[in-house]
């Protein structure tokens, strides 16, 4: 698998986010000051998260791109929407239960913006581990069965 990355722009208010390759927890500290920066930014109307060309991706990535949708349904009052290609990622959203809080596609969509990569931000063991302890709550909060699957991580590494 390609080591990941996640490319961004914004024209006109309209956010996206392409997530390439394999995207892992190393990425999720850059993604979460970019959802907390975009969540602020007053011309926000809409959100596209492209995982058209996702080959993985873990629990605490997915964790922070439903904060994207948890944020916009509170502040916005809309569903953000995601593109997945692909039937095992489209498996994985699925099984999380982000068709609640998602809109989600299975056709590209055209890469007229012009897209920066995200920069991949160093974090210590401890921000590593409040990132993931965080994403998994936020997947917790999405159902019973999230919460279930979860439940036992989440307990150990607050814990530890």
């Amino acid at each position: 698998m390609n080591s990941g990355k996640i490319l961004v722009a914004k024209k006109q208010g309209v956010y996206v986010l392409k997530f390439v390759g394999d995207v892992r927890l190393t990425l999720c500290a850059a993604l979460d000051i970019f959802v907390e920066r975009m969540m602020s930014d007053r011309e926000l109307k809409a959100v596209f998260i492209d995982l058209s060309d996702t080959e993985g991706i873990d629990s605490t990535s997915l964790g922070f791109i439903a904060k994207i949708a948890i944020s916009t349904q509170k502040f916005c009052h809309w569903k953000p929407t995601i593109i997945s290609i692909n039937p095992d990622i489209t498996r994985i959203l699925l099984s999380m239960g982000f068709d609640a809080v998602f809109n989600i596609i299975d056709q590209r969509i055209d890469d007229a913006a012009t897209l920066d990569e995200l920069e991949i931000l160093e974090c210590s063991e401890s921000q590593a581990k409040d990132k993931v302890i965080e994403a998994h709550r936020i997947l917790m909060g999405l159902n019973d069965e999230n919460k279930e699957k979860f439940q036992e991580l989440v307990e150990m590494l607050e814990t530890q």
